[in-house]
C-alpha cells in the first residue's frame, strides 16, 4: 500500500524518537515512509521530497528536527500538504530552540507544532491520523475507539 504519511528527520540520530510516530501509525494501519533529509546538509533532497510528496500520494508530512530545526518550515514552503513539526532536544537548550524554530513560522506557511521529543512524535502521528480520518470513516472509527478505550482505562483505574 502506498504511504499516506511521510516522516522526515534531520539526522539518523533522531530515529529513536521519530520511530514513536511510526509505531502509532502502524498500530492504526496507516502506511508511512521514513527518511533522513536535512534542511541544512541536504537542502536539495528536502526540496525534492517536499515538491514530489503530493504526487506520490502522501497526505501529511511529519518532520522531526533538533537545534535550528528548519526542516518542517522548509518542507512547508515547498508543499501545500499539512506539515507537522516535532521539535527535538539536540542541544544544550533541551529542545526549546527547536520548539521556537518550528513554531515561529511566517504567516501563510503554517507548521502544526507538537511537544518536544517522544510525546511530540506520538502526537504528530495522532494528528496525522485525525487529518486523514476527515476523509476515511474507518480510520475515524478507529480513532474514536482508541479514545474511548483510553477513557475507560482511566475510569477503571483503582488506587
Amino acid at each position: 500500500m502506498k504511504p499516506l504519511v511521510g516522516i522526515l528527520m534531520g539526522s539518523d540520530s533522531d530515529l529513536e524518537v521519530m520511530k514513536e510516530a511510526g509505531k502509532i501509525l502502524k498500530s492504526f494501519e496507516v502506511p508511512y515512509e521514513m527518511k533522513v533529509a536535512s534542511a541544512h546538509r541536504s537542502p536539495l533532497l528536502v526540496t525534492k521530497y517536499a515538491k514530489e510528496a503530493e504526487g506520490r500520494g502522501l497526505k501529511v508530512i511529519i518532520c522531526g528536527a533538533g537545534m535550528a530545526a528548519h526542516l518542517a518550515g522548509v518542507v512547508a514552503s515547498h508543499t501545500l500538504l499539512p506539515v507537522i513539526g516535532v521539535p527535538l532536544a539536540g542541544s544544550s537548550l533541551g529542545g526549546l530552540d527547536s520548539l521556537f524554530s518550528t513554531a515561529q513560522m511566517p504567516a501563510g506557511i503554517p507548521v502544526a507544532t507538537v511537544a518536544i521529543g517522544k510525546a511530540g512524535a506520538k502526537n504528530a502521528a495522532f494528528l496525522a491520523i485525525q487529518i486523514l480520518a476527515l476523509n476515511d470513516p474507518l480510520l475515524l472509527n478507529k480513532i474514536k475507539d482508541y479514545r474511548e478505550k483510553k477513557a475507560k482505562e482511566i475510569e477503571n483505574k483503582k488506587i
